[in-house]
C-alpha cells in the first residue's frame, strides 16, 4: 500500500452551456487553445477526476473541457418533465449537444467508464464528430444486454444486479456517499487515493436526479427498464455497435477490478481507422488518478500521430 498526498484544489469554477435538455456544467483549461480535447468522466466520479491530466493537455496546446454528465451535480435538466434517463444512448447524444452548442469542431473526445462509452457513442451516431477517440477502462461494444459475459464478471459487476432490486435502489438513493466509496475501496489497488480526492468527487453526487439517472442507467443497460422513447432512432443506429473510423486508443489497468482487462480486447473488427490498446500494469480501474501522467502522456503521444 502506497500513500499519497491529500491535495488541495481551488474550487471548481464551473460554467454553463444550454442544450434542449440540460444546463450542462463544464470546466476549462487553457480557453485559446488550438485544438480541443473533452473529457469525460465515469461512475462514480466527477470533473474533478482529471485534475492533473487536463493541466498536462492545455500546456501542450489544448483547450480542455470537461462537462458533468447528466444527473452529476452541477448539470442539471432544463425541464420537470424530461425523463431521467441514464441510458448509454442518451450520454452520447448530450455530448454531440455539447460539442454542437459550444461549436466545437472536431474535438479529441477522451472518456473514463461512463465517459468512454458516451464519448464512443457520441462518434458512433455522429462518424467524423471527433478528432480522436479515447477510452479509459472500458472496451467497445460491450453495451448490449445480450453481450456474453464470465461469470468472473458477472461477480465482479454484483452492483449492476443489486441495482436491479428495490434494495439496491433505496442503497444508491439513501446511503450514496458510502455506495461509491465501495467502489473506489475495491475497483484498484488499497491506497491509491486521499480522502480529499474522494469527498470532492462526491459533490457531483449531490444532484437531485443522480440517483434515478444512476438506477436507471443500469437497468436499461441490462434490459430491466425502457428508454427513453426520444432515443429510440439513437439506440437503432447504436445497436449493434458501429464499426467506428475514428483513430481510437483504449487504455486499461491490468489491475481493474471493475471491468476486467480481459473485456477490452480483441475488439479489432469494431474499428477501421488506427486503432491501439495499451495495458497500465499495476493501474486499478482510475487511470486517470491512478497514473494521471501517464495517461496524459498516452493521449498527447495517440493524438499527435495524427
Amino acid at each position: 500500500m502506497h500513500s499519497h498526498p491529500v491535495h488541495s484544489y481551488p474550487a471548481p469554477n464551473y460554467q454553463y452551456v444550454a442544450t434542449n435538455k440540460l444546463d450542462i456544467a463544464y470546466l476549462e483549461w487553457n480557453p485559446t487553445g488550438s485544438q480541443t480535447a473533452i473529457l469525460l468522466h465515469g461512475w462514480p466520479d466527477s470533473p474533478a477526476c482529471w485534475h492533473t491530466v487536463a493541466p498536462a493537455l492545455a500546456s501542450a496546446g489544448y483547450r480542455v473541457l470537461a462537462p458533468a454528465l447528466r444527473g452529476f451535480a452541477p448539470t442539471r435538466f432544463r425541464d420537470a418533465d424530461t425523463p431521467r434517463s441514464g441510458q448509454l444512448a442518451a450520454l452520447g447524444r448530450d455530448l454531440l449537444d455539447f460539442i454542437a452548442a459550444l461549436g466545437i469542431d472536431r474535438p479529441a473526445l477522451i472518456g473514463h467508464d461512463w465517459g468512454a462509452r458516451a464519448a464512443a457513442n457520441a462518434c458512433g451516431l455522429q462518424q467524423g464528430i471527433a478528432s480522436h477517440l479515447v477510452m479509459l477502462s472500458v472496451g467497445y461494444g460491450t453495451n448490449a444486454p445480450d453481450q456474453p459475459i464470465a461469470l468472473p464478471q458477472a461477480r465482479n459487476y454484483w452492483y449492476h444486479w443489486y441495482m436491479a432490486t428495490p434494495r439496491g435502489e433505496r442503497a444508491v438513493h439513501e446511503d450514496r456517499q458510502a455506495f461509491a466509496r465501495m467502489m473506489w475501496d475495491t475497483w484498484a489497488p488499497a491506497g491509491w487515493y486521499a480522502d480529499a480526492d474522494f469527498m470532492e468527487a462526491t459533490k457531483a453526487f449531490d444532484g437531485e436526479d443522480w440517483a434515478e439517472i444512476v438506477v436507471h442507467s443500469y437497468r436499461h443497460r441490462w434490459g430491466f427498464a425502457k428508454g427513453d422513447p426520444a432515443y429510440a432512432a439513437d439506440e437503432a443506429l447504436l445497436s449493434p455497435a458501429p464499426v467506428l473510423a475514428v483513430p481510437s486508443l483504449v487504455l486499461h489497468g491490468g489491475a481493474d477490478t471493475c471491468n476486467h482487462p480481459d473485456t477490452s480486447s480483441g475488439r479489432e473488427a469494431f474499428f477501421k481507422g488506427r486503432y491501439e490498446r495499451d495495458i497500465l500494469d499495476g493501474v486499478g480501474h482510475f487511470p486517470q488518478r491512478e497514473a494521471p501522467q501517464q495517461v496524459a502522456e498516452a493521449i498527447l503521444r495517440f493524438c499527435a500521430q495524427g
